[in-house]
């Protein structure tokens, strides 16, 4: 595996593998090798990254029947060991959006769905027809309110 696919590879990991506050730090250890983890090293110094959310429409997005003003829909493709879907999780319930939610591992519909929208990753939150893979706050309310 060369060396920027190995960086991704962990990325991703440590992103879906992350603790409950969602850091990840990356570092340089003496010998030259860059690292992330989900908590900082013993010694010497660290960087927080900030991982980017891949925002995006659907390719065939489905007509909605939703009346002007009304709530969009939101389906929430999950696992129970994403720290990010609970996070998307605590966000919906604290801001009272109502949300459908399918385990990818425990759903046969989950993994249905999550195969035919071709997931590499969870969360993947639909809102009416726009997709959204991981969860940012910010994102989704710019989604959910547009």
């Amino acid at each position: 595996m060369n060396r920027a696919a190995t960086w991704i590879f962990s990325l991703l990991l440590l992103t879906v593998a992350g603790n409950v506050t969602g850091k990840i730090y990356k570092w340089t250890d003496e010998n030259g090798r860059t690292h992330f983890s989900s908590s900082p090293p013993g010694t010497g110094k660290a960087e927080i990254v900030k991982p980017k959310i891949n925002t995006y429409s659907s390719r065939k997005p489905k007509k909605s029947g939703a009346k002007p003003g009304t709530k969009k829909k939101v389906v929430m493709y999950s696992a129970t060991w994403c720290v990010i879907c609970k996070n998307a999780r605590r966000y919906f319930k604290k801001n009272g959006i109502t949300f459908k939610e399918y385990d990818i591992e425990t759903s046969s519909k989950g993994r249905r769905d999550y195969k035919r929208l071709r997931g590499r990753g969870v969360p993947i939150i639909m809102i009416g027809n726009k997709r959204m893979n991981g969860f940012d706050p910010k994102s989704f309310k710019a989604m959910y309110g547009s």
